[in-house]
């Protein structure tokens, strides 16, 4: 009879530790899944912050470069498309359309000396090229955020409950083009 009870203490011990590794796997996933839509949340505010940076540093270009219309409606049309863009795919095809833009108004800038001595403008070049850096990194460690879950719900014992959570693997953040459109940060000179 005492035996009887050492074995059913046993089961219940090992269905007990059961339990808490399963809890504990469980909110680990939601811990990842959580960290990614936070690393997710930082670039969008960055890029949402590049994106108001834009129409002033436009409106100031238009200053002193009335007659380069075209690429005011590129710069804008881009902004439209970066704002209007969900997911990461898109998001990262959209920015580095914008990047694109942005290159093409700063280099129209170049030619004017005067609007390259306004104080406004240089300012706004800083804040721009500051942004970039803000979008590296938060680009580097959403990409790191992601790598982390996809690896926890494929592996074991994740996987055993990704499928039941309706946890998927997510995407990264790259330009359609590769790494190096998204990782350069355009060419501000002065």
């Amino acid at each position: 009879m005492k035996s009887v009870w050492i074995a059913v203490g046993a089961v219940a011990v090992v269905l007990v530790v059961c339990l808490f590794a399963g809890i504990s796997v469980r909110n680990g996933l939601i811990a990842g899944e959580e960290s990614v839509r936070e690393s997710w949340s930082q670039i969008e505010t960055q890029l949402q912050r590049r994106a108001d940076l834009i129409p002033n540093l436009v409106s100031t270009v238009k200053g002193y470069a009335q007659h380069e219309e075209k690429i005011f409606a590129e710069v804008a049309s881009a902004r439209s498309r970066l704002l209007g863009a969900s997911g990461p795919q898109a998001k990262a095809g959209a920015s580095a359309e914008l990047n694109s833009a942005l290159g093409r108004l700063l280099a129209i800038a170049e030619r004017y000396p005067e609007l390259k001595a306004n104080t406004n403008f240089a300012r706004l070049q800083d804040e721009l090229a500051g942004t970039e850096n803000r979008i590296a990194v938060a680009r580097t460690r959403f990409n790191k955020a992601v790598r982390k879950y996809n690896a926890s719900i494929r592996q074991f014992p994740g996987s055993l409950f990704a499928g039941g959570l309706g946890l998927e693997t997510r995407e990264y953040f790259e330009a359609p083009q590769g790494r190096e459109s998204v990782e350069k940060v355009p060419e501000v000179r002065f």
